[in-house]
């Protein structure tokens, strides 16, 4: 049997016991959108743990970590930071969101913005933008799973049709499983993932150099440059650094699938505990970036999105098949297991915000539960063509994705904190803000004298949406009061 051969047997066989045992864990239980899109709010510290973990920590953490690493050197840290800041966020804003869902029965992040401001218009303008910001976060996962494949097939095998047979598996397994059988994928995933990093981050490092220090020291003395920020507002600079892990922070927890697992949870207690324990999973960061690292010291030459397969180009040149296609199939269930719970969200917000709350089309249970899994096929479909059309570097994607969804983030933290805060002013905010995107991104500007133009489009969104809110019909006192009083409610079990 040849070297590719062996390598994507192994690939193809743990994702798909993967997947079986996924199924089986969701058998049984009659899917109304509750459960199939919240897991019927019965997730407990470790189920939920290992679920956030399972969508946060994605292809992203096998290749652009370390292809950033490679690529770039000190900048690649903004990865290591933004995690343990949003987890603080989370810690504090999760559990009301939580409450809220509970008292009015919310199951999308949009019915989040059309309950507390009384705009079902509101609603939809939420559902779309989050729909449109998930593709390319898809597509990120796309990219690494054609990298993923390409390097365990030796380069003789074709990715595209691999990755379309692989994604379309994972489009009709969320089909009939849903959030709780993406959760049962979430805990076999994560021990693979674990295992595969410490491979990347411990054993090939050690192979080639006698401890971390000296990996780092030896990149360091071909690479001078390679450890430190460069000042001031050039590009990949401290400005950008600062503004972009403030910017992936605060979008962190106010994406889609966010919102829908922070729904998923049994109690508020829960979602506190999960913000205390998930900067454990940073720790594979830096296993991440050290592969990345060793990379550069024993292959370099490798540019731009290329630099994404370096540290899998390393164990395909200094291991056996066997191992490579070990470790290509867990980052495939890092690539795969997440596009499961976007290709959710994405879904369940179109056939609960658009087509339900907008249109009035699947109004009733098993109308929307049917919508929502004919949507995850559509939408599974648009991310292939999307990702067919455009390349470039994972961790660009994934930029851009974070862009366009924290521009959420005003209108979900004012929802507590401003009772004055109205529907015109928060969707006018987000209008403004993804004008500014779109603005910046036609004059090809990534950033603005060094600060990342999504906190620009931050800042013109809190703006306006103060600015409007104080002009505009405040919303009704006794709903609010309700909203508010829902939210301090204290359900801990």
């Amino acid at each position: 049997m040849s070297e590719a051969a062996i390598a994507l047997s192994i690939v193809a066989v743990v994702v798909v016991a993967v997947m079986a045992l996924a199924s089986l864990g969701a058998r049984g239980i009659l899917m109304d959108p509750e459960q199939y899109i919240v897991g019927g709010r019965s997730f407990g510290v470790l189920f939920l743990w290992l679920l956030t973990a399972g969508e946060v920590y994605t292809t992203f953490t096998f290749l652009g970590a370390s292809g950033w690493a490679y690529g770039k050197g000190a900048p690649a840290f903004y990865i290591l930071c933004y995690g343990p800041l949003a987890y603080i966020i989370s810690y504090f804003l999760q559990p009301p969101i939580w409450r809220v869902a509970k008292r009015f029965g919310l199951l999308t992040g949009p019915d989040f913005f059309a309950q507390r401001y009384q705009s079902r218009a509101l609603g939809v303008i939420v559902a779309l933008t989050g729909f449109v910001f998930l593709i390319p976060y898809v597509t990120l996962q796309l990219t690494g799973l054609e990298i993923l494949l390409g390097i365990a097939g030796y380069g003789h095998v074709g990715t595209l049709l691999a990755v379309q047979i692989a994604f379309l598996l994972t489009a009709i397994f969320v089909y009939t499983s849903g959030l709780r059988g993406l959760a049962w994928a979430s805990v076999a995933k994560d021990l693979l993932v674990l295992a595969a990093v410490g491979f990347i981050g411990i054993v090939v490092p050690l192979h080639f150099f006698r401890s971390p220090g000296d990996l780092v020291s030896h990149v360091v003395a071909a690479h001078p440059q390679w450890m430190t920020l460069i000042g001031g507002g050039s590009a990949y600079g401290t400005r950008w650094f600062v503004t972009t892990v403030l910017l992936t922070a605060v979008g962190f927890m106010v994406w889609p699938q966010a919102m829908a697992n922070a729904y998923a949870a049994k109690s508020d207690e829960a979602l506190r505990r999960n913000a205390i324990f998930m900067p454990v999973y940073n720790v594979m960061l830096v296993l991440v970036i050290l592969g990345g690292f060793t990379a550069l010291a024993i292959a370099p030459g490798l540019h731009g999105a290329a630099a994404d397969r370096a540290t899998m180009l390393l164990v395909q040149g200094h291991y056996p098949a066997w191992v490579l296609g070990s470790v290509a199939a867990a980052g495939c269930l890092a690539a795969l297991i997440p596009v499961s719970s976007q290709l959710l969200a994405a879904a369940s917000v179109v056939s609960k915000n658009v087509l339900g709350d907008w249109l009035n089309i699947a109004t009733n249970d098993r109308a929307r539960t049917f919508a929502t899994r004919l949507l995850v096929l559509i939408v599974a479909i648009l991310a292939l063509w999307f990702w067919e059309r455009e390349q470039t570097t994972i961790v660009d994607l994934l930029l851009l994705a974070y862009n366009g969804v924290a521009q959420f983030f005003p209108g979900t933290v004012l929802a507590f904190a401003w009772k004055r805060t109205t529907a015109l002013g928060v969707g006018g905010g987000i209008v403004a803000g993804l004008l500014v995107l779109i603005l910046l991104s036609r004059l090809e500007l990534a950033t603005l004298d060094g600060v990342n133009v999504g906190l620009v489009a931050l800042v013109v969104n809190c703006m306006v949406c103060i600015a409007v809110s104080c002009i505009s019909r405040p919303p009704g006192s006794e709903h609010v009061a309700t909203f508010v009083s829902a939210a301090q409610e204290q359900r801990s079990s």
